[in-house]
């Protein structure tokens, strides 16, 4: 399993909900709020995106398991 840099997505959909598809890197839909981009992703033919929220800043993270 490798990390997916999310970088450039939460640096263009800062603060909003995005809807990716099963790949986790591919945008469908965006929205202020998770229903309007489920409902987006859902008009696009999409019947179950993955719903991420997006942070207004990129924080470091540094962990282990």
């Amino acid at each position: 399993m490798s990390a997916i840099n999310w970088i450039k997505i939460v640096n263009k959909y800062k603060g909003l909900w995005v809807a990716l598809q099963d790949d986790e890197v591919t945008v469908i839909s965006s929205g202020n709020t998770a229903k309007e981009a489920w409902d987006k992703a859902q008009n696009k033919g999409f019947k179950k995106p993955i719903l991420a929220h997006m942070p207004l800043h990129n924080l470091p993270f540094i962990g282990s398991l």
